[in-house]
């Protein structure tokens, strides 16, 4: 029974993807099979082999290791704000960010993340049937960040038509960044953040390349990433500072006030109907949480919580998944791999407005198809929990 409601799922996935798809007849089914071939095959090594194990293990390690150095310089400067064995979420899970952004700046300073971002892109092209261009911004997304990833190709976005432009756009909100990747791992377990960052890198091209299919020829397939203009080690050491706090800080804005709203909203509708907007939205995305493998008993709670991360964000949502301790396991993971992901309303702002400070009219091209880049992305987050569902 497991296997038919995945199977309905992913038919639901992409039956919705190809309502909306612009171009039916470009679709290329090859590269779709290969790259659901691949999301099955990565998923059962994450999930369910001593491998997967392994490689999750390492990559949490590393990670943790990373907070403890970051968790240095906040005592430092914070040490005695809070109880002993006690920290505040600003303080415990968002200014970490601070640190990570200073060493992806490094790594980016020395050369070594656009090799392997570039190479990494030039593979996968080979895989996804897509553009160069596309698989570099696919993988760079994933580490730069949903917003400074469009600096590295400014100058390509001028020239962009709009169907390349929106697979761009739909990379980095399927993905998310190496920046707060640490912060994710502290509220949720890191093998669902692990099997998520992977899953969703194809299906982000999977529903793309449904939604807004197109061939790239080979004079229009060039691929230039904009080199940093030149900076001292330091100059750009602390650019990439406070960059971190500047998200860590923006971060913290934002679920200050959706959390506050979401908390009048639901006291309103309570007092109106009996029945707070997050149980309201439940019942709205429960038959997708069923048919990601979620069980029916629990469809309505984890299709608020789903609802909760499109209408804030994922770290309002991961907050309230941890409110919510009567979950099965199964539950809790297939949640939380839908949860790894920037589908949701603020990041159309945040995505246009990156792309409007580098040029004005592609900027209200991607404000223009905001909605349609935020359909993509959240059935991406729904074939990533999908799939994963399957071995959990």
């Amino acid at each position: 029974m497991t296997y038919f409601i995945a199977l309905v799922g992913l038919l639901a996935v992409f039956l919705l993807a190809y309502s909306a798809s612009n171009n039916r007849k470009d679709i290329r089914y090859r590269p779709l099979v290969v790259m659901l071939a691949l999301q099955l095959v990565l998923a059962f090594l994450l999930l369910n082999t001593r491998v997967g194990e392994a490689v999750i293990g390492s990559f949490a390690t590393a990670f943790s290791y990373l907070l403890g150095y970051a968790a240095e310089g906040i005592n430092f400067v914070f040490g005695g704000l809070a109880n002993e064995g006690q920290s505040p979420f600003f303080i415990g899970v968002l200014l970490p960010i601070v640190f990570i952004s200073a060493l992806i700046g490094i790594l980016q300073y020395t050369r070594i993340l656009p090799f392997i971002i570039q190479y990494i892109g030039l593979v996968l092209s080979k895989v996804n049937g897509m553009g160069r261009l596309e698989s570099y911004n696919a993988v760079a997304s994933a580490v730069l960040g949903q917003s400074e990833v469009f600096i590295s190709v400014k100058k390509q976005i001028g020239f962009l038509p709009r169907h390349r432009l929106y697979t761009l756009c739909a990379s980095a909100m399927s993905t998310v960044s190496m920046s707060i990747v640490g912060a994710y791992m502290t509220m949720i377990q890191p093998k669902y953040v692990v099997a998520a960052l992977v899953l969703n890198l194809f299906g982000g091209f999977m529903i793309a390349s449904v939604i807004n299919p197109y061939r790239v020829s080979s004079e229009e397939d060039l691929l230039e990433v904009q080199a940093d203009e030149t900076q001292s080690f330091f100059e750009m050491l602390g650019e990439y500072i406070l960059d971190g706090f500047k998200v860590a800080v923006i971060v913290a804005a934002m679920l200050i006030g959706f959390v506050a709203l979401i908390a009048m909203i639901n006291g309103l509708f309570n007092l109106a109907f009996g029945i707070t907007f997050q149980e309201l939205l439940g019942y709205v995305f429960a038959p997708f949480a069923f048919l990601m493998g979620i069980p029916w008993k629990e469809a309505v709670e984890a299709g608020s919580i789903m609802a909760t991360k499109l209408v804030s964000n994922e770290f309002v949502a991961m907050l309230n998944l941890a409110d919510h301790k009567d979950l099965t396991s199964k539950t809790v993971g297939i949640i939380s791999v839908f949860l790894v992901s920037f589908a949701n309303f603020s990041s159309i702002g945040i995505i246009a407005g990156a792309v409007k400070g580098l040029h004005e009219s592609q900027g209200n091209v991607v404000a223009r198809f905001g909605l349609r880049l935020l359909y993509g992305a959240t059935l991406v987050s729904v074939l990533s929990a999908t799939v994963a569902g399957l071995f959990l």
